[in-house]
């Protein structure tokens, strides 16, 4: 099929985005996209209500997520696709990640009190009972205070990598990472190369026993990812592709904005659909 079109990175309500994982499956149907991925950050959740929509629709989908890392003081992030979703492995994983990240958001929320912002992380969890919070969701709760208008205000002031309120939260190594998604059965692929500035990190990166790079992504041009793809094709390596669409929060990434074609996509669904029989 010549316009196959599949996105594997989105996210949704379980994570950062504002779209549920019912919603983002019926707007990839409505944008005729014919695969999908929700890659929600260090979070399966999703896929607890995705999975019945997705079948009732007859709609192909992949198990996958977004996990943070860090190698060398810079911040890594790892698609980990088609492991199964009832592995144990990785249900522990989510919820390391899960416990990793309440630690930072209180030792946040404490920074921004002594800079006179305070907020109740009661609020936060009232309103995204399901997701797994993070500095998005502490943004929008510092405009709903009236303290910022925007989240990349927030992020430029006060949450951002550096900035007075910032902390970095338990440091999880790329090489746990990968290990815990091999072992799970998954496939392990760098998410956005285009966005890592350390260059002597990403010459790391592709020494390191990654299954693929993310090639195709969000809305960058042709060139800029021709760089990604053929580095991927000297390695024989996969290249996987998506928008990181987040809805409302990231306007300018809407779903479909990059994606993979059949052959690639089958790769991936073949391989989840084994590890599904037999769960790490």
């Amino acid at each position: 099929m010549n316009d196959f079109r599949a996105d594997l990175h989105c996210h949704s309500t379980c994570s950062d985005g504002t779209l549920t994982p019912t919603e983002i499956i019926h707007l990839a149907k409505s944008k005729n996209l014919t695969g999908l991925s929700i890659t929600d950050h260090d979070t399966i959740g999703a896929y607890t209500e995705a999975v019945s929509v997705a079948n009732s629709l007859q709609f192909p989908l992949i198990s996958g997520a977004e996990f943070s890392s860090v190698h060398e003081q810079t911040n890594v992030h790892i698609l980990a696709y088609g492991f199964s979703l009832e592995s144990k492995i990785i249900h522990d994983f989510c919820y390391k990640h899960c416990s990793r990240r309440t630690l930072r958001n209180q030792t946040i929320l404490d920074l921004l009190k002594m800079h006179g912002m305070p907020i109740d992380e009661l609020d936060l969890k009232e309103s995204t009972p399901h997701a797994i919070i993070g500095r998005p969701h502490i943004a929008l709760a510092m405009i709903k205070k009236g303290y910022i208008t925007s989240i990349q205000q927030a992020f430029h002031l006060y949450i951002g990598e550096g900035k007075s309120c910032y902390h970095p939260g338990q440091k999880v190594s790329v090489e746990e990472t990968l290990d815990i998604i091999h072992q799970a059965k998954g496939l392990a692929i760098i998410a956005h190369p285009h966005l890592i500035q350390n260059v002597s990190t990403v010459k790391r990166l592709l020494d390191m026993n990654f299954d693929g790079l993310e090639g195709y992504y969000a809305r960058f041009h042709a060139n800029q990812n021709e760089r990604w793809v053929k580095i991927a094709q000297n390695k024989n390596w996969l290249i996987t592709g998506g928008s990181d669409f987040h809805g409302t929060i990231k306007p300018t990434l809407p779903l479909g904005a990059s994606w993979v074609n059949q052959e690639t996509f089958s790769i991936l669904l073949d391989h989840f659909k084994s590890n599904q029989a037999t769960p790490a």
